[in-house]
């Protein structure tokens, strides 16, 4: 497996570039951080991750090595290849991507092309725990980066109504439960459940 390839910049566009590394020319998929962060001519390097299929071998090519494991993360979800994978971290950095799914944060997560709530709530619940703890969560110190009290309780109604429970009725139940900060979405949505299910 090709892991890091160094050589000539040949060819540079917005989704991919090809690099000319001792005569040969590899071509390498990258998001939109590569592409303005590239250079146009010269010298490069960059990580990559070879993708294997049935039909073809493609490689993707990544500035940080965060950014490659974060693509590699993405693609092991079902139903996100990694064309979406890189379409994501086209429109997102690695750090606030982290962030959104450690948080919770399904309403950013859903607003990158291609993610629908379902996928968000998806990445959520399946990545939560091999993103870990993201560094500078937390700038003001006060918690409010690290837990959208106000936007995970949002989230959690909006799931409850599309499980079939009246929106009044959810937000009274998560009125009544005892919610710190340190709780996931996951589960205030579940202690909800089982509150509603009584």
């Amino acid at each position: 497996m090709i892991a890091l390839l160094r050589g000539k910049l040949a060819y540079k566009s917005i989704d991919h570039v090809i690099i000319d590394v001792g005569g040969v020319g590899y071509r390498l998929f990258i998001p939109l951080s590569s592409f303005y962060s590239l250079p146009e001519t010269g010298e490069v390097s960059l990580f990559t991750h070879t993708h294997v299929r049935e039909d073809t071998l493609s490689l993707y090519g990544f500035q940080t090595v965060e950014e490659k494991d974060l693509f590699v993360t993405l693609i092991s979800i079902s139903g996100i290849g990694p064309k979406l994978a890189v379409n994501i971290l086209s429109h997102s950095s690695a750090h606030d991507l982290k962030t959104a799914i450690a948080t919770g944060d399904i309403k950013s997560l859903s607003s990158l092309p291609g993610i629908g709530k379902k996928t968000a709530e998806r990445l959520v619940l399946e990545l939560k725990d091999k993103v870990g703890p993201v560094k500078g969560e937390d700038p003001l110190g006060d918690g409010s980066a690290r837990f959208p009290a106000r936007e995970m309780i949002a989230d959690v109604v909006s799931a409850l109504v599309n499980l079939g429970y009246k929106e009044n009725q959810a937000r009274k139940v998560l009125e009544n439960m005892e919610l710190s900060p340190e709780l996931s979405m996951e589960q205030v949505l579940k202690g909800a459940l089982k509150v509603l299910i009584r």
